[in-house]
């Protein structure tokens, strides 16, 4: 018999608190192991329309629904006693006609009138509205997109008010595709089973269906039940992870549309294809690295063996480690360091009206970057997009500055970064054994010049052998250059995620309000937002402007304390400011309410009963139920100091666009709940965002 697990089961037992979950589970490997064993309360559902329907008692207040039929067995559903069997009584498990694909769906007559939610607000006055799928779109258009039968009326007709709440009742795909047609896409037609064909295989029932070969497998996909991506992947999801590339990759798509989840099965779908091979996982920084291993850990944690060919480590980490292990000791120059002695050539050629935040800048992106060793090189180096050159005597100025740092920095054998991707890389090109076989990068919009050369003598142009993950949305750390020009070019092999699991769609379409529909990179590859779907509901983010940091930290104190009695646990609650400056003004909201709070620093910590505080470049991988974006002033966000490292125009205009894409970031951290304060005068990027 087989033992199935839905994702609707994952998503009620994630509602639970953490004794209740444990009990559910207890009785589920109990399930599994033999469903027949005397001691598991059976009771057949008589009010349900799916008589295979029964309910498990779990306890006294407990009820696990199960699906049983004579060759299978499926946990569907888990909540107290009345809402167990409310759930079951209105819901039925069927194969859809058209597709072949297994279904739960929910059944219409016991909806007796579509009631819009509060939080999607008609406009005023109310004026009857028309529908919103063009009358072109037959029934059978909408069967061939997985919407069930009993449906098709009601979405024929759906307002744009009742789009959203409709979305919520029909299965994935017809969700999906209904959303994507009332903004004026054209989904992708859902595939159809051959006779015969077990109607759970069918892709779009292997989003929520997964079949539990043992208890091992039962016992990892229950572990972290709120992680349906360690069990469930959605088929546009799979078609990239089990792809097969003549050369390297890249998959975009907006924040929450699960770029990381397949970068993350992507590297063990590599793993297991080519037993031998030696897999990197890596992206920019080392809490983001931390993170991923942890994910990694979630997904293959009973798998030692896989796990020893797979290694997360930062770029930095394993460009260090390689060139170690290869060229000896590295004395690697911290970022203080060169900025002393940046500030110290200022000293020593005076006048020049240079800034040290801008030489920092234009040394990190441009002088060591592209590892520039002579007046000349930095002379004619193409600088993407600065619309005014310095004349040259200030270019001049600029090298003599930079060449006494470069000199000093040889003197005490010193690496920059770059020095070291660089040496690593050339060791590699060298050599005619590779570290790594394959790599897959995270967050790869981020990653540089430097490590985008070593990326490049890595993986070379082998099949499968580079794999990048991003969104130019979320460049925040890295200025914009020509990846084809190092050897990478990802033109014919890049895909774009569109249906969005992390963000309500209230929120997404609030965030994307800050970038524009369609974003470039230098070589010409074109990102676009246009068709992207979220796939649930929730309240429309709030936009407050306050008279001074009191009020707004008075505010942000009431919002938290009205989360926590709505059920919200602290760790649920993250908020955000733009730099350390504004920590503390974070830290007097959650004071005053008296709850636990933990600001991060350098490190993603697991904090149970904490609430997160951070600053927006330390955003990056994380996700809450609700988040307050805080102190979001003029000359704070954008921030000033950012804006006087400016040279020119362009210079300023690339300052703008990620101090954008931080608040971007910020804002799509949040799940169901978003909060955005600031004091007057506020942000100018809030009227972008006001709808």
């Amino acid at each position: 018999m087989n033992f199935l697990l839905a994702d609707t089961f994952t998503d009620s037992l994630a509602r639970l608190t953490g004794d209740e979950q444990k009990a559910v589970k207890t009785t589920a490997f109990d399930l599994q192991i033999n469903p027949a064993q005397p001691g598991l309360r059976w009771h057949k559902l008589d009010g349900a329309k799916d008589k295979n329907f029964w309910s498990v008692s779990v306890n006294m207040d407990l009820r696990l629904i199960v699906h049983k039929t004579g060759s299978s067995l499926m946990l569907c559903y888990v909540d107290h006693h009345d809402q167990a069997y409310e759930w079951a009584v209105r819901r039925k498990l069927e194969v859809h006609p058209k597709t072949g694909a297994a279904q739960i769906v929910e059944i219409r007559e016991t909806v007796k009138e579509i009631e819009i939610p509060h939080y999607v607000e008609a406009e005023q006055p109310v004026a009857a509205q028309t529908p919103v799928l063009s009358a072109d779109i037959s029934r059978d258009a909408l069967l061939a997109y997985g919407v069930p039968e009993e449906w098709l009326d009601e979405v024929m007709r759906a307002t744009e008010d009742e789009v959203l709440f409709l979305a919520e009742k029909l299965p994935g795909e017809a969700a999906e595709a209904l959303l994507e047609l009332a903004t004026g896409g054209t989904p992708q037609i859902a595939p159809v089973a051959a006779d015969g064909v077990d109607p759970f295989e069918h892709p779009d029932a292997r989003r929520r269906f997964r079949v539990m070969s043992n208890v091992e497998e039962l016992e990892r996909a229950l572990e972290f039940p709120w992680e349906k991506w360690t069990i469930f992947l959605h088929p546009s999801q799979r078609q990239l992870v089990e792809r097969e590339f003549s050369g390297p990759a890249r998959v975009a798509g907006s924040a929450g549309t699960g770029k990381t989840i397949v970068a993350l099965h992507r590297a063990v779908w590599l793993a297991r294809k080519y037993p031998d091979a030696r897999v990197l996982l890596t992206t920019f920084s080392d809490p983001l690295a931390a993170a991923l291993r942890r994910r990694l850990h979630r997904l293959i944690f009973h798998q030692p063996m896989l796990a020893e060919r797979l290694e997360v480590l930062s770029l930095d980490s394993i460009a260090l480690r390689i060139g170690r292990a290869r060229f000896g000791k590295i004395k690697l120059a911290p970022d203080e360091q060169i900025k002393a002695l940046l500030a110290e050539a200022v000293r020593n050629i005076p006048e020049t009206g240079f800034s040290l935040n801008f030489l920092w800048d234009e040394w990190i992106h441009v002088v060591d970057a592209w590892q520039l060793k002579n007046w000349e090189e930095y002379r004619d180096v193409q600088r993407l997009g600065r619309r005014t050159r310095l004349p040259e005597a200030r270019r001049k100025q600029l090298w003599d500055l930079f060449e006494q740092v470069r000199a000093e920095l040889e003197r005490r054998s010193l690496l920059t970064r770059a020095d070291v991707f660089t040496k690593v890389a050339a060791g590699i090109t060298a050599g005619n054994y590779p570290p790594f076989e394959f790599a897959v990068v995270d967050e790869a919009q981020d990653i540089g010049v430097p490590e985008l050369r070593f990326l490049a003598a890595l993986g070379g142009n082998r099949p499968d052998s580079l794999f990048f993950a991003g969104d130019l949305g979320q460049r925040i750390f890295r200025q914009p250059f020509s990846w084809k020009s190092l050897g990478i070019d990802v033109r014919g092999r890049s895909a774009v995620l569109r249906v969005n699991y992390r963000t309500s769609h209230q929120i997404r379409r609030q965030a994307d309000r800050l970038l524009p529909q369609e974003l470039s990179d230098v070589d010409g590859n074109v990102e676009s937002r246009k068709g992207t779907v979220s796939v649930f509901n929730g309240p429309n983010p709030q936009i407050h402007t306050y008279n001074s940091e009191q009020e707004e930290s008075a505010a942000v104190a009431g919002w938290i304390r009205t989360l926590i009695e709505e059920g919200f646990r602290p760790a649920e609650i993250g908020i955000i400011v733009r730099s350390e400056a504004q920590l503390e003004r974070a830290e007097h909201a959650i004071q005053s309410v008296g709850v636990q709070s933990i600001q991060l620093s350098t490190s993603i910590e697991d904090a149970e009963e904490c609430i997160v505080v951070c600053t927006m470049p330390l955003a990056k991988g994380l996700e809450f139920r609700a988040v307050a974006i805080m102190a979001c002033d003029d000359e704070v966000v954008p921030l000033q100091a950012r804006i006087e490292t400016a040279a020119d125009t362009s210079d300023l205009e690339e300052v703008y666009n990620t101090e954008r894409h931080l608040l971007y970031v910020a804002c799509t951290r949040a799940r169901d709940r978003l909060l955005i304060t600031g004091v007057d005068p506020v942000s100018e990027f809030l009227d972008d965002l006001q709808i």
